[in-house]
């Protein structure tokens, strides 16, 4: 059986012009062209939890700490269904067209929604099941536990729909769409802004739901943004025409082999925050959690901010790597991890110098604040080597090889969780657990740039070919940017 990725050069000229400008258009402009719809879709995707946040921080302290219990878990599988499994449902797709494979790239996407949604459904019964015994562990206790399982109870009982519906985005992001995904999740976070509060608060004939009111928001606007998406994909607007195939085994190979390594990926960030959250939790009590949580919190934010950049390095780099062009989907991928650097350390650097303008939209407890500006002012001035690290993920999500990226996630895990455990002990302050998050991110940027920098996305042959790749002069041409 054909393999749906096998390169197939000279198969540009039959393509379609989408196509055709992820393998021929400047480098730069076209990341940027296909990235600011992205980055605003991720910002308004980012929104919706902070909008809750800000919400639910008006039921007091317990329901911001119950909402800090359980942000990590709906994160994690916002990242697995739309980061890790996206990515690879992304990177297919592109790099089946970028063979020029187009019935290939069309069965994908019944597949991408098969896997997805019988993920979403396993993840769904896991957290249902398991949800009490996870936040007890996290440091949950008395009415931050309530807090936690009234909106973990409502938002995982319909987190199907979040793994449904980035599936059908990452189908026509791999396409080098990013616009329409981004006018379905705005169309959906312009409906919570609203809907959120009446829920929560209540207003006229609806009666207040508290914390859970929050979650049934959530909800209902992931229902609105998979219809629109599916909307699309069948109408007949996009680049791709999908048909209920006949399954194949290889097409499910193909998405599970990369987004098996990237769920790791994923895991292994969210067990950062997790077991973080615990250690403050039993060090410190739900305060300090509230306070680490919400600091915290913007570090989440950057995710979906490079997820921005990240999301069109899939389809770019997949899409050249498809066709043969491993020079320019290196090149692509240095430049993407340059424009991350850049934006996720300037986020970083202002939030350690003002901490408060952050910190003080989710609430005013002393011990909140206190935890959550000590957290900022070490942490994030080392932000930047998470989203240079992040990036390279992506970009290696395009190319079919985490290898590096997976192996930085679980030396950040180590030192991170490992190191602030014992410094922990040894010290009793969390400032030593902050610096070790610090030190953890910087490896983890340091080991993925300087492993994909040197090549080890091909064979050693390739990587000779390739070693001159700084040494050239610049030239002007469809293929640089």
């Amino acid at each position: 059986m054909t393999a749906p990725i096998a390169p197939v050069h000279g198969a540009a000229l039959a393509m379609a012009p989408r196509t055709r400008m992820l393998l021929e258009g400047r480098i730069g402009t076209t990341l940027l062209r296909l990235a600011w719809p992205n980055v605003l879709v991720m910002l308004a995707q980012a929104s919706t939890g902070l909008i809750e946040t800000w919400f639910v921080s008006r039921l007091g302290t317990d329901a911001l700490a119950g909402m800090a219990l359980v942000f990590p878990g709906f994160m994690m599988m916002q990242m697995l269904s739309g980061g890790a499994m996206g990515g690879a449902i992304s990177s297919a797709t592109a790099r089946a067209l970028g063979a020029g494979r187009h019935d290939d790239a069309n069965d994908l996407a019944w597949h991408a929604i098969l896997v997805n949604g019988t993920l979403g459904l396993a993840c769904s019964a896991a957290v249902l099941g398991g949800g009490p015994w996870l936040y007890r562990a996290m440091g949950g206790t008395g009415g931050s536990l309530d807090a936690a399982l009234a909106y973990s109870n409502v938002v995982f009982a319909g987190v199907v729909l979040v793994w449904i519906a980035n599936a059908l985005a990452s189908v026509i992001r791999g396409t080098g769409n990013m616009l329409v995904p981004a006018v379905a999740i705005c169309a959906g976070v312009a409906l919570l802004v609203p809907l959120s509060p009446v829920l929560i608060f209540g207003f006229g004939a609806i009666p207040a739901m508290g914390i859970a009111g929050g979650g049934i928001a959530v909800v209902v606007t992931t229902a609105l943004t998979t219809a629109v998406l599916g909307w699309y994909l069948w109408s007949g607007r996009s680049v791709l025409r999908p048909r209920f195939p006949t399954l194949r085994w290889t097409f499910f190979a193909d998405i599970l082999r990369v987004g098996a390594a990237g769920s790791i990926s994923t895991v292994l960030t969210t067990l950062v925050f997790a077991l973080t959250t615990a250690l403050i939790g039993r060090a410190a009590g739900p305060d300090a959690v509230a306070g680490y949580g919400t600091g915290a919190r913007l570090e989440y934010l950057l995710i979906p901010l490079v997820f921005g950049l990240g999301a069109p390095l899939v389809a770019l780099v997949g899409t050249n790597m498809g066709a043969g062009n491993h020079r320019r989907a290196l090149r692509i991928a240095l430049i993407g991890a340059t424009f991350a650097f850049v934006l996720t350390e300037t986020i970083g650097i202002a939030a350690a110098l003002w901490p408060g303008a952050w910190l003080g939209l989710f609430g005013d407890d002393p011990r909140m604040l206190e935890t959550g500006s000590a957290y900022l002012r070490i942490v994030g001035p080392t932000y930047g080597f998470f989203g240079l690290g992040l990036s390279l993920y992506f970009a290696s999500q395009g190319a079919g090889r985490l290898l590096w990226p997976l192996l930085g996630g679980f030396v950040r895990l180590v030192i991170a969780v490992g190191g602030g455990a014992l410094a922990l002990h040894l010290t009793g302050s969390l400032l030593a657990v902050f610096w070790a998050l610090a030190t953890g991110l910087v490896a983890y940027g340091f080991i993925v740039v300087i492993a994909i920098g040197r090549g080890v996305w091909f064979e050693p042959a390739q990587r000779a070919g390739l070693a001159p790749l700084q040494r050239r002069p610049h030239h002007r041409s469809a293929s640089h940017g």
